[in-house]
């Protein structure tokens, strides 16, 4: 009579148990979802992606024990060589150490930069009108010595090294200049080959003067080249694979408790100039591609 009761107890905790288990989702397939959104830059603020930003987030979502795969959604125009490596080596590295698929989805684009972080993805799935590519590196400037002159502004600068002052916007461009920026370029764009190619290898179906001139493409054209694996969206994709009760869990950055109110000044002297051309250049960024 005693194990009798003791079975229908356990019976019902079981019972029980799953029933609370059902309702927390903890049965169901889980996938941590990871948003890169914006220009990658090493200024710590919103819309920017970099290793320091994104390292916390991706650790988190790659030590979810009943993770079935992480998710990681990039948008982003591109920006700083140096961060895009450093986010795309540590999601490798992450999917490596933990075991789990690193599966990419690109919204609206993953170019230049943004492409270089989603290549270390096991998969890479985008929209059919999505922007894919543009692997190639480009510097950009102003020169500003003819509207200087007609003002009467005389430029002063003294230097030690000669060419300390390497391509400087209010003198007439140089020759020199531009060949030393030429193999500085050549030197960043051959790392950007050699990660894509690493990461991508026989899956890639077109030729380097084509893949690698800096041109980009939508996803259609992409997956034709091998530059992403499929077309199609995340809700979709996941569901497909892990079932229409997979769990998508959103992995976000802490927000401060306390934030003071900030009217857009800065009291670093110069800063508000500083943060006017880098919204123009984050701007020029993403009108590259018609956003």
């Amino acid at each position: 009579m005693v194990d009798e009761t003791s079975g229908r107890l356990g019976a019902a905790l079981g019972s029980l148990l799953g029933r609370a288990q059902d309702a927390l989702g903890l049965k169901k397939p889980v996938v941590p979802v990871v948003r890169l959104f914006g220009a990658i830059a090493p200024e710590q603020k919103p819309g920017r992606i970099n290793i320091q930003s994104a390292a916390p987030l991706l650790e988190k979502a790659f030590k979810m024990k009943r993770a079935q795969a992480v998710a990681i959604v990039i948008n982003s125009p591109g920006g700083s060589p140096v961060q895009s490596r450093l986010v795309s080596n540590r999601i490798r590295q992450l999917a490596d150490q933990h075991r789990k698929r690193a599966l990419i989805f690109v919204e609206d684009v993953a170019a230049s930069g943004g492409y270089f972080i989603a290549v270390a993805g096991d998969e890479i799935i985008a929209d059919p009108s999505s922007i894919v590519g543009s692997i190639g590196v480009i510097f950009a400037g102003f020169g500003f010595e003819e509207a200087i002159a007609k003002i009467g502004i005389k430029r002063r600068i003294h230097t030690a090294g000669k060419n300390k002052s390497m391509l400087d916007p209010f003198v007439a461009e140089k020759k020199a200049d531009v060949d030393r920026l030429k193999i500085f370029e050549t030197d960043i764009h051959k790392v950007f080959i050699d990660h894509v190619k690493m990461h991508r290898g026989s899956k890639l179906k077109a030729k380097d003067d084509k893949l690698f001139t800096g041109e980009w493409w939508t996803a259609v054209r992409g997956l034709e080249l091998g530059l992403v694996d499929a077309l199609g969206d995340m809700h979709s994709e996941l569901q497909k694979r892990y079932g229409e009760d997979v769990k998508l869990v959103p992995v976000k950055a802490k927000r401060p408790l306390f934030t003071l109110p900030s009217f857009g000044f800065s009291s670093q002297s110069g800063s508000m100039g500083a943060d006017i051309i880098g919204a123009v250049e984050e701007r020029a960024l993403w009108s590259r591609f018609g956003l």
